[in-house]
């Protein structure tokens, strides 16, 4: 990640030489680990099956797969210090920021157009730079946007060019912030200090029906590390992905 500039730039006067200055690349560090799952079924299975058991197992797997990665970063995700709630708990004109990893407000209002531009001031004014060219993306169940949804109906509409956006799961933009659905994490997942633990599928989940948790993302989200990317790893009695 590349700080800001030590040095800010000035005015210069004509005997006034260029000046000069730094900045700071700040570097993370990670682990990496092994993922992997397999299913082990017969020659003999597969000749006698009526159905084709190799092309099932192997979706089956990738589908599998795709849960697990999706279960890894939310838990990095979920590391995030920065939390924002609405001021009081059915407020829709202001929200407040913690930056100790815990909510203050348990949330009884669903999300809303108007938190969109709320959320999104938040980070603009924290010099958080956007995620791809002047926009953010947010990623959340899809009942936790449905009211937000259904009032922006009409309201923006992608042109052509936006069409060539669109990354896979993106549903539309509003104010600067473009929005991905997921349900491969259980709803309540973030939803309060309770840590979501992603592989045993425990946590305080909100209880009200109206809203749950979203990530906001802008630029340097995370840091990866692929030593062998995703494969399908066959045997004579088993199909593994790894």
């Amino acid at each position: 990640m590349y700080q800001n500039i030590a040095t800010q730039g000035t005015k210069l006067t004509e005997t006034k030489t260029m000046p000069e200055s730094n900045f700071t690349i700040t570097q993370g560090t990670l682990t990496i680990d092994e993922f992997g799952n397999s299913v082990p079924y017969s020659q003999k299975l597969d000749n006698l099956s009526e159905q084709p058991v190799k092309e099932i197992i192997q979706k089956v797997l990738k589908n599998d797969a795709k849960k697990a990665f999706d279960m890894a970063a939310h838990e990095q995700f979920d590391t995030c210090l920065l939390r924002i709630v609405p001021t009081s708990k059915t407020s829709t004109t202001a929200v407040t920021l913690t930056t100790n990893g815990t909510a203050t407000v348990t949330n009884k209002v669903a999300f809303k157009k108007r938190h969109v531009g709320l959320v999104v001031d938040v980070l603009k004014e924290r010099n958080i730079p956007p995620y791809v060219e002047d926009d953010y993306y947010a990623i959340a169940w899809p009942s936790a946007l449905r009211q937000c949804k259904n009032t922006l109906e009409g309201v923006y509409q992608y042109v052509v060019e936006g069409f060539r956006m669109i990354m896979n799961g993106e549903i539309g933009r509003y104010d600067n912030c473009r929005f991905v659905e997921q349900t491969h994490i259980p709803k309540g997942g973030a939803a309060d200090s309770t840590t979501w633990n992603s592989y045993t599928g425990t946590a305080d989940a909100w209880n009200h029906g109206l809203s749950d948790w979203i990530f906001f993302m802008g630029e340097d989200t995370v840091a990866e590390a692929i030593a062998v990317p995703e494969e399908m790893r066959g045997e004579e009695t088993c199909l593994a992905w790894q």
